[in-house]
Parts: structure tokens; sequence; C-alpha cells
């Protein structure tokens, strides 16, 4: 099942839209959907898909995990399931929009990053899961980008995807109050 959570479209264009590629969509939209962002995605300032990476599994058990490809500890999240997912996910794009891969292995994000996606048209984001992701995603789907949240290790990409997405719609015009959101001051 796509959970997704439409506008109240009073306004015809989207400012920025999110996909999250999860194991658990019923973590979304969360503490977004409350506050200023709640409002924001009721305004339809933003929009929120979470998909199942699930659904995209092909076998009668819908399989998500598999040792890694080349060896190790653990299990990893299948590349053909992700594959299937950000196709999916990305075709009804009319504008690209960054693919971000929540992974401690990334560069931590940082406010500049979190700025130009907010000033883009969104951003489809993959939870990470098991010991994240085989390897093969990365080789034949170059354009994804590695982020970490921080020196830190969480048991899913979902708390991760929340902060982000947090920090992007706060950025967007009208969502803190004024027609583009201030820059914070650090004291």
């Amino acid at each position: 099942h796509a959970r997704s959570l439409a506008c109240n479209c009073r306004t015809a264009i989207m400012t920025f839209r999110a996909s999250v590629l999860t194991l658990y969509p019923d973590m979304f939209p969360g503490p977004l959907g409350t506050s200023l962002a709640g409002r924001a995605l009721e305004a339809g300032t933003w929009s929120l898909e979470a998909r199942n990476i699930r659904d995209f599994a092909t076998d009668r058990h819908r399989s998500v995990d598999d040792t890694p490809a080349g060896g190790g500890a653990g299990m990893v999240l299948r590349c053909d399931v992700l594959a299937a997912a950000l196709d999916s996910v990305a075709a009804k794009d009319l504008a690209p929009r960054p693919m971000l891969a929540l992974s401690p292995r990334g560069p931590p994000l940082t406010q500049a990053r979190v700025r130009t996606l907010a000033a883009g048209p969104g951003a489809i984001i993959l939870c990470g899961r098991f010991e994240g992701f085989d390897e093969r995603l990365f080789d034949a789907h170059p354009e994804i980008e590695q982020v970490s949240m921080g020196d830190i290790v969480l048991s899913g990409g979902e708390v991760g995807a929340l902060m982000l997405l947090d920090a992007c719609i706060r950025l967007l015009p009208g969502v803190m109050g004024a027609p583009s959101a201030p820059r914070p001051r650090r004291s």
C-alpha cells in the first residue's frame, strides 16, 4: 500500500514533494503531521508519500533482505527490491528529485545541504535497515547520495528521515510565518 498524504490543494503547485521508501510507512508523517509542519502539509506547501519497500518484493514471502553479495556479517536491503521501489516513485516525477539513502556510511547532513534540498522540488528518501543497503544499488544508481545524521547509529533510517524532512520543511516559504524562513541565529 502507498500511504500518501495529499494536501488540501488550494494551490496548484506543491513546493516540496517528499517520498519516503521504508519498511515502516506508518511512522509517517509522525510528528511532521502536527504543528507548523502539519499545517503546511494540510495547506499543500509540501506533500508526503510513504511507500512500503516490501510492496516491491517479488517472491511469495515478500523478502526485502539478503546476505551481502561480497560476503560479510548480517543482512542488507536487497538491490532489486530497492531499485524497483525507486523506479516506481521516480517515474511520477516531472522534475527529477534528489535521491538520498540514509546511512551511517554517508557524510553528515549539513544545513547548507538542507537549504539546497528545501529550495528544490523535494526528495526521495531511502530508509536503511539491517546492516544497510546492498552496495550494488549504488553501483546501479550513482545518483543516490548517501547521507548520515551524524556520528550515531540508529536502528533504521526513519528517524533520520523525519529529522531531514523537518529541517527542510521549516525552510519552505510561509511555513515559519514569513515569506521565506529566516536563517537561525546561533548564540
